[in-house]
């Protein structure tokens, strides 16, 4: 199962940014190409294991958009993105996100009070981008059904497990200088 995925993270070149071992990956990077047996692995796994009784996918800018937009072709439910950029629609959120390496201002529009949604994201490591979502979410009234990343490496997941939230990975992974190590 995930082969595809399991291979390509195998491969993927190291970038040392400061003491952090920073994976470069397609799903994760967008490069060096996104192939399309990839993403559809990712999201027929996404299909098999996730509850998408749900009215919007959500996900947030970039990395999350070509998953999110996979899923939502397959499935027909329409997809909202998070993005960077302020657009002053009426109600829209504010979302201040802390990770490891970045913080920042990310925008909610297009969710409306009672909605059932399912967050989708290519990883999850610090949770801090997650939490700032999942907040965001709940401050607009959505019903949060499901949360899955496609890989999981670092504290976060189990930090939004700890503050009540459940979340599904795919693969929990570790870096250093030797290369990608999957942990499952």
């Amino acid at each position: 199962m995930l082969e595809r995925l399991k291979r390509s993270l195998l491969e993927a070149p190291i970038y040392k940014r400061g003491d952090y071992n920073y994976f470069i990956h397609p799903i994760t990077d967008g490069v060096p190409e996104v192939r399309p047996d990839l993403i559809r692995e990712v999201v027929t796994h996404i299909i098999r294991t996730a509850n998408l009784d749900v009215d919007k996918i959500v996900t947030i800018e970039a990395m999350g958009i070509h998953i999110g937009t996979a899923l939502s072709l397959s499935t027909d439910i329409p997809l909202v993105i998070i993005r960077k950029r302020r657009y002053g629609l009426p109600g829209e959120i504010e979302v201040s996100q802390v990770t490891g390496y970045s913080k920042g201002q990310l925008y909610l529009n297009g969710i409306s009070p009672g909605d059932r949604v399912i967050v989708v994201d290519d990883v999850i490591s610090t949770g801090g981008t997650a939490l700032a979502t999942l907040e965001a979410l709940k401050a607009a009234g959505a019903q949060v059904v499901d949360v899955v990343a496609v890989i999981e490496r670092g504290s976060g997941a189990e930090r939004l497990k700890g503050q009540g939230y459940q979340i599904k990975t795919m693969l929990r992974v570790d870096a250093d200088e030797g290369g990608v190590r999957i942990l499952d």
